[in-house]
This record gives structure tokens, C-alpha cells and sequence, in this order.
């Protein structure tokens, strides 16, 4: 495996877990310790990755390809930022920069 396969993944998991510490922090400042574990959370849209086959593919596109990364399900995250309120104005953000991420995963890597 190459070196930037390994970077590669440090990257996406720092964004995954780490970096919405940051937003939770710059966006969500007096509730930042609640909305960091919502963003956390949103990890779990990941359970469509199950019905896939293989379960993980470095070289697949997560964006488009499972049903909770498909583009009429971040349209709808997208507007639960703009209509929700409170926990669900956090997980829509959460569940955005998921999108976010995958989509950085295999695109800016290729």
C-alpha cells in the first residue's frame, strides 16, 4: 500500500470524529458538548454501507451509491439545516459534512 493511502485515511477519520469537535465549538457554542455527540452520532447513517457489497470499498464512491449518501438524501439534510431547530438543525449539519467528508474521500484523492 502506498503512503498516501494511509494519509488518506487519517484524513478522513479526523474529519469524521474530529474536525465536528470544531464545529461544534465554533458554531454551537454554549450546547457545543451536546452537539459534538449529535454530530458523532450521525456516524451511525453509515449502516447502509451493510447492504453493499463488498461492505467497504477504498476505490468506490460512498456519494451516490448507498441510499442515505444519495443526492435527494443530502437535499434533505440540507434543508433540515435551514428548517430544523435545535438537535435536528445539529444532526442535519452532522449528517452534512459526513456528506462532506465521503465525498472529499474519494474525490480529492483520486
Amino acid at each position: 500500500m502506498s503512503e498516501i493511502f494511509y494519509v488518506r485515511e487519517i484524513f478522513h477519520y479526523f474529519l469524521h470524529f474530529i474536525f465536528p469537535f470544531f464545529i461544534a465549538k465554533m458554531f454551537f457554542k454554549d450546547h457545543w458538548r451536546k452537539a459534538y455527540l449529535v454530530m458523532i452520532a450521525t456516524m451511525a447513517v453509515d449502516i447502509d454501507h451493510v447492504f453493499a457489497d463488498p461492505i467497504f470499498d477504498p476505490n468506490r464512491a460512498s456519494i451516490g451509491f448507498h441510499p442515505l449518501h444519495t443526492y435527494p438524501a443530502i437535499a434533505v439534510y440540507f434543508l433540515g439545516t435551514v428548517f430544523f431547530k435545535g438537535c435536528y438543525k445539529i444532526a442535519s449539519v452532522g449528517l452534512l459534512f459526513h456528506m462532506f467528508t465521503d465525498f472529499q474521500d474519494y474525490y480529492f484523492w483520486q
